[in-house]
């Protein structure tokens, strides 16, 4: 998975194993990474999200994009490298979608207040403190970096509205998988290890 072209990157979607990868901390910024975040960008307000992170376009670096707002030219854009997130405060619970896992929402429980800590792509600090939406964006994209899927945080009924959507998306990518469109599961974890090497 060398990809010499950026723009062969696309958003994964549900059972991809790499949802399920622990991103591995960036130690390196170059023209490609840029690159790369630039495509990210693209990706995500293609279809309409507001945050993507690196695992989500099969790559598993700590990294990931976002822009509140949702549209291109408003609103702040935000590169996070490495984040860290602590000092969580108060709890409110909010409906959730996630680009990985089209057409199923859920309400997720998360922290209204947090501190994140990490680096934009210049390599300047990040230290704020963030609330409301913008935390809740931060908060579910890190999930994905840690492996973690917004279906890990919702109730167990709300779980059992999704499945027939789940098993829709996992009947397709296996199906995909057996004609030969997409590797298999070990092959595409191998192949992560390029992209590691080179960043990591």
């Amino acid at each position: 998975m060398n990809l010499d072209n950026v723009q062969d990157l696309t958003i994964i979607t549900f059972p991809h194993p790499t949802l399920r990868v622990t991103a591995k901390p960036i130690v390196k910024v170059d023209a490609k990474l840029r690159a790369i975040v630039a495509r990210m960008f693209e990706l995500m307000y293609a279809h309409r999200g507001v945050g993507l992170a690196a695992t989500q376009v099969n790559l598993p670096l700590r990294m990931f994009v976002m822009n509140a707002s949702g549209q291109q030219g408003e609103g702040i854009e935000k590169v996070v490298i490495n984040p860290v997130i602590s000092r969580p405060r108060s709890n409110e619970e909010a409906e959730e979608g996630c680009l990985s896992l089209p057409n199923i929402h859920g309400n997720v429980v998360r922290a209204k207040t947090i501190r994140l800590n990490a680096f934009d792509l210049s390599g300047q600090e990040i230290d704020q403190d963030l609330t409301g939406f913008e935390a809740r964006v931060v908060q579910h994209e890190t999930d994905h970096l840690n492996g973690t899927l917004f279906l890990d945080r919702m109730k167990e009924g709300a779980l059992l509205e999704a499945e027939s959507e789940l098993e829709a998306l996992d009947l397709e990518f296996r199906s995909r998988q057996r004609m030969g469109e997409i590797a298999p599961d070990e092959q595409l974890l191998d192949q992560l290890r390029v992209w590691e090497e080179q960043y990591c």
